[in-house]
């Protein structure tokens, strides 16, 4: 197991940029993950449903920003990790994912542990797609 990441408020790993989005990068995540909503692949379906285009998977975003997270602190020090979908994504969005500490409790647990609080965003172009938090082991750069 590694050891926790020094942070402190402010701090925050390299923003993470994916994309654009691809009809296989969707195809494959749903063969993942089992989500075949017509929505996802179905452009007739999505045309009748008032979307302009295909939509990716919440999830796959999700997973994004989660992966931001573990690579950075580690996925054994994620405590809690919560995301909000505020807006789609659809075919050749390029995203952005950006990690940032809020605050930090040296004694979070009451044991010692410090725990940091995280604020996530994806984003596409200049519209949020994800909002989220996340609670995390760390040490406290204080």
């Amino acid at each position: 197991m590694r050891s926790p990441v020094t942070v402190s408020i402010g701090a925050g790993p390299e923003s993470r940029t994916v994309g654009p989005i691809s009809q296989t990068d969707i195809v494959r995540f749903a063969g993942a993950g089992g989500d075949f909503n017509p929505l996802h692949h179905d452009p007739e379906f999505v045309r009748s449903s008032g979307f302009p285009g295909v939509i990716a998977m919440g999830q796959m975003h999700a997973g994004i920003l989660a992966g931001l997270l573990s690579d950075w602190v580690g996925v054994e020090h994620i405590r809690e990790y919560e995301v909000r979908f505020v807006a789609p994504v659809f075919l050749g969005d390029i995203l952005t994912a950006s990690a940032l500490v809020t605050s930090v409790n040296s004694d979070g647990d009451g044991d010692g542990t410090t725990l940091a609080t995280v604020e996530l965003t994806l984003t596409r172009g200049g519209d949020t797609a994800i909002r989220g938090s996340a609670l995390v082991v760390a040490a406290n750069d204080q």
